[in-house]
């Protein structure tokens, strides 16, 4: 680890984010990874020649979708 680059080992708190800080970070990340979501099922809805890119596009859908929830859930937590 470059310890240079470590913002918060001395524990100074102006390196801290604040609750509406995060939150702001947490939402673009919830907004960008729904948004991945729905352009991988609906490539994977229009792929008709390749059954295995066709999986593969759901299966990066699916994986969002699980990081879509889980962002949903730690935006709740900051309310």
């Amino acid at each position: 680890m470059n310890h240079e680059k470590d913002y918060d080992r001395d524990y100074d708190r102006e390196d801290s984010l604040n609750q509406e800080s995060l939150k702001t970070i947490l939402q673009t990340a919830y907004e960008a990874e729904s948004e991945l979501m729905r352009r991988y099922l609906i490539t994977s809805e229009r792929v008709h020649n390749d059954e295995e890119l066709k999986e593969r596009l759901a299966n990066f859908a699916e994986g969002n979708a699980k990081r879509t929830k889980q962002l949903q859930n730690e935006i709740e937590k900051l309310h």
